[in-house]
């Protein structure tokens, strides 16, 4: 059984418009999760909680995918 990890982060962006953030030293880890509902969850919780502040954004980051990019780079 393959594990779906997700990870939650989020942080204060430069320009809303943009993905840049503003002081990478300043990320909010929020955590892993098993899988996106519980990832969803978490973000919302956060982007919820941080919706008078229109620079801070939050993003679920599929880390399944950057593992199994990984393990077929490796095992070429």
């Amino acid at each position: 059984m393959s594990q779906r990890l997700h990870l939650v982060f989020g942080g204060e962006l430069v320009d809303p418009a943009k993905n840049v953030f503003r002081d990478l030293n300043d990320l909010h880890i929020v955590g892993l999760f098993p899988d996106y509902d519980a990832a969803y969850d978490a973000w919302k919780a956060e982007a919820q909680r941080t919706v008078d502040n229109a620079h801070m954004r939050y993003f679920i980051a599929n880390i399944h995918q950057l593992r199994e990019g990984t393990q077929a780079d490796t095992a070429a």
